[in-house]
C-alpha cells in the first residue's frame, strides 16, 4: 500500500487528459497515489484545515497545479496559502515571478541572463516613459504584466502610437505602465521546456505574416527547431533564475546585440497537442518520466 499521496490538477484539453493518465500511471508504478481533479476552485478552509473534492489538501505528501487557463484569484490565494504546508510544483513562489514580466526580468537581470531592456514607470509619468522610448528609437512593446499568451501586447513605434494608447490604458485604470526595447528578430523564437534543472526539448514558433507576435494564441505557428547546448544552457539558466521547477522558456535571437536573449519564462508551458506531435514534436514522454521522478524526489522522505 502507497505511504505517499499526491493531488494533481491538470488541464484537460488539447491531450491534458492523456498526459495526467500517463503521469498517474509511472507515480503508480514507484509506489505513488495521485488524487486527480483537484481544483482550488472548490476548495474551502476551516480549523480543520483545506479541502477540496473531500480531500484533505494540507495533508498531501505534495500538489502539482498545471493548468495555465483556469486560475482565478480565489485559486492563487489558496494556492499561496497550500504552499505554507506542503510542497507544490511549482512553488509560489516561482510561480508569482513567473506569472510578472517585471518580476521575471529583474530576477533574470540579477542572475545576469541576457534579456531585453525594460522600464517600469507610475502611471502619472508619462514623460519618464517618452524618454524611455525614445532611447530605443521610439520601437518599444507595452505589456501588462500579468498577462499571457500575447493578450495585450502593443507595439509602440513613435510618439504618435504612445499618444494612441495613453488615453486608454487610463481607462483601464491601471497603477503603472511597463515597457520592453523591441528586439529586431526574424519573427521565430524558441520555447524550451525544462524539467528539474534539465532541457527537455526545443520547438520554433513563428508569427503570422503581418504581425510580429509568435504566441500560437496570436496566430503563430508552431515548427521543430533543434535545441543546441547554447540555448539549453540560457533555459536552465532562466528557470532557475525564477525559481521554477518546470518552466518553459521563450528565446529569441537579437540581430542587432547578435546574441539570444530571453524573452518570456512561463510556469505551465504545455504539453504538444496530438496534433503537434504528428509533425515530430515528440518530448511529451521525456517530460512526463521527469515529472514522475521530481514528484518521487520531492516526497522521498516518506519512503
Amino acid at each position: 500500500m502507497s505511504n505517499r499521496t499526491v493531488g494533481t490538477w491538470i488541464y484537460q484539453n488539447g491531450g491534458g487528459n492523456i498526459v495526467e493518465e500517463k503521469i498517474v500511471a509511472g507515480l503508480k508504478e514507484r509506489g505513488i497515489e495521485t488524487m486527480t481533479g483537484l481544483n482550488l476552485r472548490y476548495a474551502d478552509v476551516h480549523n480543520d484545515g483545506m479541502f477540496c473534492n473531500g480531500i484533505q489538501m494540507d495533508n498531501l505528501d505534495l500538489f502539482f497545479s498545471y493548468n495555465a487557463g483556469e486560475q482565478s484569484l480565489y485559486q492563487i490565494y489558496l494556492y499561496e496559502l497550500l504552499d505554507l504546508h506542503i510542497p507544490i510544483i511549482n512553488s509560489f513562489r516561482g510561480f508569482s515571478i513567473s506569472e510578472d514580466k517585471m518580476k521575471t526580468d529583474v530576477a533574470l537581470k540579477i542572475a545576469n541572463i541576457p534579456r531585453t531592456d525594460f522600464y517600469l514607470c507610475h502611471r502619472d509619468e508619462t514623460e519618464k516613459l517618452r524618454e524611455a522610448i525614445n532611447k530605443w528609437d521610439s520601437r518599444a512593446v507595452y505589456k501588462p504584466v500579468d498577462g499571457w499568451g500575447g493578450i495585450g501586447m502593443t507595439l509602440i513605434q513613435s510618439e504618435h502610437d504612445l499618444d494612441q494608447i495613453l488615453p486608454f490604458l487610463n481607462q483601464l485604470d491601471i497603477r503603472f505602465f511597463y515597457i520592453e526595447r523591441f528586439i529586431d528578430y526574424d519573427g521565430s523564437d524558441y520555447r524550451v521546456d525544462v524539467v528539474d534543472g534539465e532541457a527537455i526539448g526545443c520547438y520554433g514558433r513563428r508569427a503570422k505574416k503581418g504581425d510580429w507576435r509568435t504566441n500560437v494564441t496570436s496566430g503563430g505557428s508552431v515548427f521543430l527547431r533543434e535545441l543546441t547546448d547554447e540555448l539549453a544552457d540560457l533555459a536552465v539558466r532562466a528557470a532557475a533564475a525564477v525559481k521554477l521547477d518546470i518552466a518553459g522558456v521563450d528565446i529569441i535571437f537579437d540581430r542587432e546585440r547578435e546574441e539570444f536573449i530571453v524573452l518570456e519564462v512561463n510556469g505551465i508551458p504545455a504539453f504538444a497537442t496530438p496534433d503537434q506531435e504528428s509533425i515530430g514534436l515528440s518530448f511529451n514522454n521525456k517530460k512526463i518520466e521527469k515529472i514522475v521522478e521530481l514528484i518521487d524526489r520531492k516526497t522521498s522522505h516518506k519512503k
